[in-house]
C-alpha cells in the first residue's frame, strides 16, 4: 500500500493536483522568527538612553494619547530612515527610531502629533496619528528580504515601549503593528516581528498556542465579530475587506501562514486572542 500511496502523490504533483498541498502550522515560529527561543530573558536597562534627533514633520494632537504604534522602517538602512523621518517636507515622521544595535533616536516630541500612521482605524477609532506615539524599528521589510529583527534592537523597542505604556497608560488591547490599523495597504511591522517575545516581557498580550489550539474554533459565522471585537475594523464593501483583516491577524499571531484564508487553526486562535483581550 506505502509504494502504491507515494505514486498516487507523485502523480498528482506531475498533473498539477492542488489538493496536495503543506500549509504551515500557526505554531511553527522558526520558520519565521528564527532564534527566538534563544533569546535571553528580557533585563530592563538601569537608564532608558534616548538621543534627540529633532524632526520638523508634526502638528496638534486632537485626542488623548491611548496607543501604541510599532512599524518596520522598510527602507535599507537606519541612516536613509533617519533622515527622511527628519527631512522637512518629506511628509512622514515619527516619535521615536530604533536602531539595529538598539540606539533610539526621539524625532518628535510626545505631545506633538507625528505623522507615522496615516490612513486607517483600531477598534473604531480614526486619526489614530492623534491618539498614538510612533515607533519605527530600523529594517529592511518585506521590499529587501524581510531580515531579522537583532535582539539588542528588540530589547531596545521593549524598553521603550514599556517606559511609554506605564506614562501614558496606554491598554494592552491599543499595542498594536501598522498592518493592524492599515490591512490594506500596511504589511508592517511583519511576520518576523517577535511579538509574542514582547508580550512576555510585558509589552501588549499573546495566547498561549498549546491551549489556544486544542480548542474549539469559532464557527465560520462567528469569527469576523470576534475579529471586530478585538479590534480589526473591515467592510467588505469597500476599503478593508475581510480577507485583508484576516491577513492582518495572521501577520501578528500565526506568522508562518498569512494567507488571508479563516482556516481552523485561524478561527481557533482568533478565538483565543478575543477571550485574552476581554479579560
Amino acid at each position: 500500500m506505502k509504494p502504491l500511496l507515494g505514486l498516487i502523490l507523485t502523480l498528482g504533483l506531475l498533473t498539477g493536483c492542488s489538493s496536495v498541498q503543506t500549509v504551515p502550522s500557526c505554531a511553527e515560529f522558526d520558520a519565521v522568527q528564527p532564534g527566538y527561543d534563544a533569546m535571553a530573558a528580557f533585563q530592563p536597562p538601569h537608564i532608558l538612553q534616548i538621543t534627540e534627533f529633532p524632526g520638523t514633520n508634526y502638528s496638534q494632537r486632537r485626542e488623548q494619547i491611548d496607543m501604541l504604534v510599532l512599524h518596520y522602517t522598510g527602507m535599507q538602512t537606519g541612516e536613509g530612515a533617519r533622515r527622511q523621518l527628519s527631512r522637512a517636507g518629506s511628509g512622514v515622521s515619527s516619535h521615536y527610531l530604533v536602531m539595529k544595535d538598539g540606539t533610539i533616536y526621539r524625532l518628535v516630541p510626545e505631545h506633538f502629533r507625528a505623522w507615522h500612521a496615516g490612513k486607517g482605524s483600531w477598534a473604531g477609532r480614526k486619526d489614530i496619528n492623534s491618539r498614538s506615539i510612533g515607533i519605527e524599528i530600523v529594517n529592511g521589510g518585506h521590499e529587501f528580504g524581510l531580515p531579522a529583527f537583532p535582539r539588542e534592537q528588540i530589547d531596545a523597542v521593549i524598553a521603550l515601549s514599556r517606559d511609554i505604556i506605564a506614562r501614558h497608560d496606554i491598554p494592552a488591547g491599543n499595542i498594536i503593528g501598522h498592518s493592524d490599523m492599515a490591512p490594506n495597504r500596511k504589511e508592517d511591522p511583519g511576520e518576523r516581528f517577535p511579538w509574542r517575545r514582547l508580550a512576555d516581557a510585558g509589552v501588549g498580550l499573546y495566547p498561549d498556542l498549546d491551549v489556544a489550539l486544542a480548542q474549539d474554533a469559532l464557527s465560520r459565522g462567528r469569527y469576523p465579530d470576534a475579529l471586530v471585537a478585538i479590534g480589526y475594523d473591515f467592510d467588505d464593501a469597500g476599503g478593508v475587506t475581510r480577507e485583508q483583516a484576516v491577513t492582518a491577524f495572521q501577520r501578528r499571531w500565526c506568522p508562518a501562514a498569512p494567507t488571508g484564508r479563516a482556516n481552523i487553526e485561524t478561527r481557533q486562535l482568533i478565538g483565543a486572542v478575543q477571550a485574552l483581550y476581554a479579560q
